[in-house]
């Protein structure tokens, strides 16, 4: 689907976010160090330096003068120069259509649309751009999947595995299809001792029935990193014959190297306001074979190939499940921030996020007294830099409505995760969760606050 067209633009010199447009120096620093280094190095105090100068929005304060630390990450990921700046180019030098159009506007739209799909999956190891589906978001994408691929092989008498950690997001669609169609639900359990998958509850689970897994690849509560090739194995094994994978990958791809061609997954699903990338774009990964013997997930323009007043026919993947004028600058945003993490390094963010996310596990658990952090320690497995806790005697959205007053964005509630809390029997949890702008003397700040938030409640009691 790519176009490439030889049309040049006039091109503004600097954008208004201070970087050249076309260019970049913060991540490409990070990367040019390494390369006269001769290896792939941790991230340095002084590269992550670099970094936060990079997000314009690290810079601003709150409640007056208190310097914002952002710690809610797995929500939300700020944004880079980079990503700003081509949105930005987008809209001041080639806004247009994509597809189609023949003049010079268009041309360019649409080969920077398309590049933008390329980079995606050079990013997650797709093995053909035409395995990228945009959608607005992982929920979206989660949805195409039920009402097309669900839709044509679920029925009564069928089942469909999930976890009892999922996102909303994956189980939702599951429930309001189940329904109409008749299939069954089976949620797998926690290990209670680690707090991470049940695998052998997960293998008791699947049987000739089951023709969906549907797992979360790291857990936005739990932080756990899900075994996915002991996922796929007992799917492939245990399951109907046709038994399909899917993993939503939202708190995995911005975080390490992730590739769903070598995990052998069938779908996957990603969120591109977690990875530096603007809201509203998202994506979906499908093996080419499944997409093709799917129906469309929503009818209108572009995602045709024919109409007639008595039918029509549609465009192959992914072209039939993008109807209408899609995210445009969004979907290059969302190619300029896989360029970005690229630059930086997904294997040297990856190790930095586990040294950081360790620090913070041990510096709570050392300085904070009643203090409760769900999921495994990192010293029974590897865990995402992120931690969801309860500090005895005190709710989750105090914790956090205090923190904020001293500048902390940490975030409250249930992280659309209702039944893991129910099966935790608790009702709410505060969450700090780090991505790589993050630094030692934020955490530092962010467990000294707590502990006055702990004193201040105490002294009000």
């Amino acid at each position: 689907m790519t176009t490439t067209t030889t049309t040049t633009m006039v091109q503004c010199s600097r954008s208004r976010w201070g970087c050249p447009r076309g260019g970049f120096r913060g991540a490409s620093s990070v990367a040019a160090r390494s390369a006269a280094q001769g290896t792939s190095p941790r991230l340095t105090a002084e590269d992550v330096a670099g970094i936060r100068r990079e997000f314009p929005i690290l810079e601003r304060e709150v409640h007056g003068d208190k310097r914002l630390v952002y710690l809610d990450n797995a929500a939300t990921s700020q944004k880079p120069r980079r990503v700003l700046g081509a949105m930005e180019d987008y809209y001041a030098d080639y806004n247009s259509n994509v597809h189609r159009g023949v003049h010079a506007l268009s041309a360019k739209a649409t080969e920077r649309y398309e590049e933008a799909r390329d980079k995606v999956a050079r990013f997650v190891g797709a093995e053909s751009s035409r395995e990228i589906v945009f959608t607005r978001n992982a929920s979206e994408a989660i949805n195409l999947v039920a009402y097309t691929w669900g839709e044509e092989n679920l029925g009564e008498g069928d089942e469909v595995v999930l976890t009892v950690a999922e996102h909303h997001s994956n189980i939702v669609p599951w429930q309001i299809l189940s329904r109409r169609k008749k299939f069954t639900l089976k949620y797998v359990r926690l290990d209670e001792a680690s707090q991470t998958l049940d695998l052998e509850g997960l293998g008791e689970a699947i049987g000739p029935r089951t023709k969906l897994v549907t797992v979360g690849h790291v857990s936005n509560v739990l932080g756990c990193v899900n075994p996915v090739g002991d996922i796929v194995a007992l799917a492939r094994s245990g399951g109907h014959p046709g038994c399909k994978v899917l993993l939503d990958a939202c708190q995995s791809v911005p975080h390490m190297p992730v590739n769903f061609s070598e995990l052998q997954v069938d779908f996957a699903v990603c969120s591109g306001h977690k990875m530096c990338a603007p809201t509203g774009i998202g994506f979906l990964w499908g093996k080419m074979e499944v997409l093709e013997a799917m129906p469309p997930f929503m009818g209108g323009g572009e995602m045709i190939q024919d109409v007639f007043e008595s039918h029509s026919t549609f465009a192959r993947p992914p072209g039939k499940f993008e109807a209408g004028t899609p995210a445009i600058c969004e979907a290059i945003g969302l190619g300029a921030a896989c360029d970005y993490l690229s630059d930086i390094g997904m294997h040297r963010l990856e190790e930095f996020e586990l040294e950081m996310g360790t620090y913070m596990y041990e510096e709570l658990e050392k300085n904070i007294e009643g203090i409760e952090i769900y999921g495994p320690s990192p010293k029974q497995a590897p865990r995402a830099a992120l931690a969801a806790f309860n500090v005895e005697g005190l709710h989750a959205t105090d914790i956090s409505m205090i923190l904020d007053q001293y500048g902390i964005a940490v975030r409250s509630g249930h992280h659309c995760t209702q039944p893991l809390h129910h099966h935790l029997g608790i009702n709410a949890s505060a969450r700090a969760s780090l991505y790589m702008y993050n630094t030692k003397e934020e955490i530092d700040q962010f467990v000294a606050k707590l502990k006055d938030t702990i004193d201040f409640f105490g002294q009000a009691s």
